[in-house]
């Protein structure tokens, strides 16, 4: 029987297990990446770890997120990541060299290889052939030392293109569609692969964007073959070395087919508070728009830049919207100002921002109150612009750069211009000036380490006897913005005491001073929430704070793949009601205890939860294979290994 290319690739990079759908298997990792909100303690977790230096092919550190270094922390953490980089092996990409997802895939992505990220917009590598996984920082760190990775075998969906985009339709448009489709859950397990005819049609770039955004729709991966577009890619980017061919076999087998034809979309935008939220654009013709925001991983190419400019050429932005624009890496932001696109952008009145993920997570350009912002980024979670009234949607560059001129929302289609025709370069302005490359002299270096920065902290091995108080009851699609917001708290990722302040501060402000009280007073903390719980980010912290605020487990309809990793990997027991009616039978407040839960655990058995208010059992189940009760038995993954 044929294989996919997630097959042959998983296949090639299989350490553990045996490839059966739904079992457990480790990769080996070609490549990681981490970025400065999730690398300062990805590094301490490595020396934690006890390890000397890195053992994959390529490891980058990418400083795109803090990098408007309010007070000293983010200076400090900078420095610090910058010293340990070159102490083990790792390559730096300083500040002001672009978002780490653009510039990976410009410089570093490879078909065919595997890397993992400590951010779950790594997927973007899928563009280019990779098999690009987000996941904490823990695993990153343990993949950095030579570690195999673990996950599910996964089973995989083809998304089988047809026809070509038409004018003003994009790559943004077609994955809205997909998450039309698929929604933002229920895609635990799945890698995405998309092929046939209508591939053909789309540059790298392109690819890239509808790779990226599948981490909305809670999949492991999207990928695409490696073809001539990819190869012509890499040329453009000087690295045609890179290149291999990559496709999947012609009676290749998939677990569900889904048909698209690229000639059918039409601009799509989606609402508040969810990408998931899909609507046409005909359907919101008219809003009045306050901000727009052009830029992140997602959409900031050269053609998306291009086209933008294209666009507000001789044009002036509308007196009641404020434009950001944010290109996605130097290397693009060079070659705007080369071709005088910068000037077209500037002259219509846009704000040219730093090539960074500020805007999209909060840490500058935040709406007005109640304000609609348009923007390109992946993500309009609640509060994530850094506004929590704020009303985000998301759209292609061609929709914002349109309702920037207009000050609504407006059909592009209608906007009285020719389609701007921007082709991809036949070579890409090459500097790798910003990256700091490792040497082997470097390996003395003394790592600086700031006042902000403290020590990973560890769980304590699982209890016995759970005796636990309900802290908080949560609602659907729960993200890991609401647990520990981005933004102004960003910069104490790498101090978890203070961090853990703000856990969940946007929805009950006093949830971590009471956990800390019951901390103190030897009870155990438990979160309880419905479905999807642990979208969005590959933020450990999301785990790792309220482990450090004493949370044991979390009770839920369902967990999202990333988090539910994350959380095993700092001891706490993600439990999923084996009735999801008992939901509806717990409140806040309630006191939840089971004698035996350690016991059950150890030996894969449901765990039984008495609330003492009602006098009710209540079966919960995991879906847990005997490494990972292992590491929730230890207390986590750093004590199991560390352990050893």
């Amino acid at each position: 029987m044929g294989k996919n290319i997630v097959e042959k690739v998983l296949q090639a990079h299989l350490k553990e297990g045996e490839y059966v759908p739904g079992k457990e298997i480790g990769i080996g990792i070609d490549q990681t990446l981490v970025q400065d909100a999730t690398g300062t303690m990805a590094f301490l977790q490595f020396e934690a770890l006890g390890l000397c230096e890195v053992k994959t092919d390529l490891s980058v550190v990418y400083i795109d997120h803090n990098t408007q270094q309010i007070g000293f922390e983010n200076s400090d953490d900078h420095l610090y990541l910058q010293s340990a980089a070159a102490r083990f092996g790792v390559v730096y990409s300083r500040a002001g060299n672009g978002i780490c997802h653009q510039v990976h895939l410009e410089r570093f992505g490879k078909p065919g290889t595997t890397l993992l990220g400590a951010d779950s917009h790594t997927t973007t590598g899928g563009g280019i052939g990779q098999i690009a996984i987000g996941a904490g920082g823990l695993d990153v760190a343990v993949a950095m030392g030579g570690g195999a990775f673990p996950l599910a075998c996964p089973r995989v969906y083809l998304v089988k293109l047809s026809g070509r985009l038409p004018d003003w339709a994009t790559a943004k448009d077609v994955v809205l569609k997909m998450l039309s489709t698929l929604s933002t859950k229920g895609n635990v397990g799945v890698m995405l692969e998309y092929g046939s005819e209508g591939v053909k049609t789309l540059s790298v770039p392109q690819r890239a964007t509808i790779t990226n955004m599948g981490a909305e729709m809670g999949v492991t991966t999207s990928i695409f073959p490696s073809d001539d577009i990819t190869r012509r890619f890499l040329k453009a980017q000087g690295r045609e070395k890179d290149w291999i061919e990559l496709s999947a076999d012609p009676d290749a087998k998939y677990d569900r087919v889904i048909d698209l034809d690229l000639s059918k979309i039409e601009p799509m935008v989606a609402t508040p508070h969810s990408p998931g939220n899909v609507k046409k654009l005909s359907e919101l013709e008219g809003m009045k728009v306050d901000q727009v925001c052009i830029g992140s991983c997602t959409n900031s190419s050269y053609k998306d830049m291009m086209t933008a400019a294209a666009i507000l050429k001789g044009r002036t932005v509308h007196p009641n919207v404020s434009l950001g624009i944010a290109p996605g890496s130097r290397q693009i932001l060079l070659m705007l100002a080369k071709s005088g696109a910068l000037s077209d952008l500037l002259g219509a009145g846009g704000r040219i921002m730093e090539s960074a993920c500020t805007f999209c997570i909060g840490n500058e350009f935040s709406p007005k109150s109640a304000g609609v912002s348009i923007r390109t980024s992946n993500r309009n979670f609640e509060g994530r612009s850094g506004t929590k009234d704020a009303q985000v949607y998301l759209a292609s560059p061609e929709v914002a750069a349109v309702a920037a001129m207009t000050g609504k929302l407006a059909d592009p289609r209608k906007f009285g211009m020719a389609y701007p025709k921007i082709e991809e370069p036949e070579a890409y302005l090459i500097d790798d000036s910003m990256f700091l490359f490792p040497k082997p002299e470097m390996k003395d270096t003394s790592i600086f380490r700031g006042p902000n920065i403290g020590e990973p902290p560890r769980s304590e091995k699982m209890v016995q006897s759970l005796r636990g108080e309900v802290m908080i009851k949560l609602g659907n699609n729960i993200t890991t913005d609401h647990i520990t917001p981005a933004g102004s708290r960003l910069k104490y990722r790498s101090n978890v005491p203070k961090y853990s302040e703000f856990v969940f501060e946007n929805v009950d402000a006093s949830f971590s001073k009471r956990c800390l009280k019951n901390k103190k007073q030897g009870m155990h903390n438990l979160i309880v929430a419905a479905e999807s719980y642990g979208q969005g980010s590959s933020r450990e912290h999301a785990s790792m704070c309220p482990m450090y605020l004493g949370v044991k487990a979390a009770v839920a309809k369902s967990f999202e793949r990333i988090h539910t990793a994350n959380l095993v990997n700092f001891g706490i027991m993600p439990l999923v009601f084996k009735n999801p009616a008992d939901y509806d039978k717990i409140e806040k407040g309630d006191r939840l205890s089971s004698d035996n839960w350690r016991d059950a655990v150890a030996a894969g058995k449901p765990v039984f939860l008495k609330n003492e208010r009602t006098g009710e059992s209540i079966e919960c189940t995991y879906a847990l294979s005997e490494a990972l009760r292992e590491m929730i038995l230890a207390g986590g993954l750093l004590n199991k290994i560390t352990s050893k």
